[in-house]
């Protein structure tokens, strides 16, 4: 009987054992839940494609200041990069000389005046004897012709007195409009307006508003007139002018330090031909420029619009691996399983990739995790919600 004890006491203990043994090894082998995996939904939407121009700055208006005349600077009576108004004297060039060609002229008007006075008392004396026969037709004929001649050379006298009177107020260099004046090229005492010597004394330019150069090629140049001849057809269909101005000033003008400028510019002309050897195309555009930051001869990149993909699918560039020139990323199909999809890229939105092939609308991207996701593997998406500049708000599970 104390065998059948012991008997049963280890058959019980050996079944507890394996019993253990096989629940511990089932509960090891229970395969582990999904890992959650952030993703985003791919975007689509019409898309305004962005191209950046390097440019160069101007003023509205550049006005260089000549020196019309020759001779020594006397005087110069502005500060150099203030504001001038139109009509300020700037500089004053000796204007002994001038004077000189005044007087000069002046007494040879008096000359001629003298001899059409004679002339004329001629003339009056010869008609009534000519019209009694006193005197001959022939004297009457000189007598005219001898006035008449007096009169142009009067008026020859008063012409060369005006342009000697001109060229005196060449003497005193005044600005031609308001702006902003540079660097005076001349001193007082040097000899200008013939060369070698400066004859260019300075610049004034208007800056209130500012013009931007830049070129095209020849297919960016197409891109843009298409859109230029699609506002036409909204002015025409009656939209509001402000609407219109304001799809028109849509150029933005990025700074040497990466700065965005603060107005919007419109283009204002383009030119009449494409350069052949260069294939390129001049394009102008103005910007307002109320502070008068900028400045003419700055250099900064025109960033405008060339053209609309409509329906555009937009990823953020961080879901986007590049491999020896191809590209791909990883979506989460409809079973929850990683796909790796080949794509082929467009342009850059923003933090976003346009892609042009390789998904669909609504997909789900990885957005982090990439290097942790392979092939086949079952995830549990975790939708990720991004702003328009592509950074992260929030999220949540799906």
């Amino acid at each position: 009987m104390k065998k059948i004890h012991c008997f049963i006491r280890r058959f019980l203990l050996i079944t507890i054992i394996i019993f253990i043994f096989f629940a511990c090894k089932n509960k090891q082998q229970a395969p582990p839940p999904p890992p959650e995996i952030p993703v985003v939904e791919v975007i689509q939407k019409d898309v305004p494609i962005y191209q950046e121009f390097v440019g160069q700055v101007y003023g509205l208006y550049d006005i260089p200041i000549r020196a019309r005349v020759e001779g020594w600077l006397e005087g110069i009576y502005f500060k150099e990069g203030g504001t001038v108004r139109k009509g300020q004297l700037l500089y004053s060039i000796d204007p002994e000389t001038y004077e000189a060609k005044v007087a000069e002229r002046e007494s040879a008007l008096a000359e001629t005046e003298t001899r059409l006075v004679k002339a004329q008392n001629d003339l009056r004396r010869i008609k009534p004897l000519a019209e009694i026969n006193a005197v001959s037709q022939r004297d009457l004929d000189a007598a005219l012709a001898s006035e008449e001649a007096g009169q142009a050379s009067v008026e020859a006298a008063k012409a060369n007195l005006r342009a000697a009177k001109i060229q005196l107020s060449y003497t005193k260099v005044k600005s031609p409009i308001d702006g902003i004046i540079g660097k005076t090229k001349a001193k007082v005492g040097e000899f200008v307006g013939k060369d070698p010597n400066p004859v260019i004394l300075n610049v004034v330019s208007t800056v209130d508003t500012i013009r931007v150069q830049f070129f095209l090629s020849e297919s960016q140049y197409l891109s843009l007139a298409r859109e230029f001849v699609r506002l036409d057809s909204l002015k025409n269909a009656g939209m509001d002018e402000k609407e219109i101005e304001r799809k028109e000033r849509n150029l933005e003008l990025i700074l040497a330090d990466n700065s965005v400028f603060k107005y919007k510019g419109k283009v204002d002309f383009i030119d009449r031909e494409v350069d052949p050897t260069t294939g390129a195309i001049l394009v102008q555009a103005s910007f307002p420029n109320p502070q008068q930051i900028l400045r003419p001869g700055q250099f900064a990149k025109v960033k405008a619009v060339i053209n609309i993909k409509n329906n555009a699918l937009l990823v953020p560039q961080r879901c986007v691996s590049e491999l020896q020139g191809k590209y791909s990323l990883y979506v989460v199909n409809d079973s929850s399983k990683i796909e790796r999809r080949d794509i082929e890229i467009g342009h850059t939105v923003d933090s976003y990739l346009l892609i042009t092939k390789g998904i669909k609308p609504g997909e789900k991207v990885v957005y982090e995790g990439i290097q942790k996701v392979r092939e086949g593997m079952a995830v549990k998406p975790e939708i990720v919600v991004l702003n328009e500049k592509g950074q992260k708000e929030g999220s949540n599970v799906n």
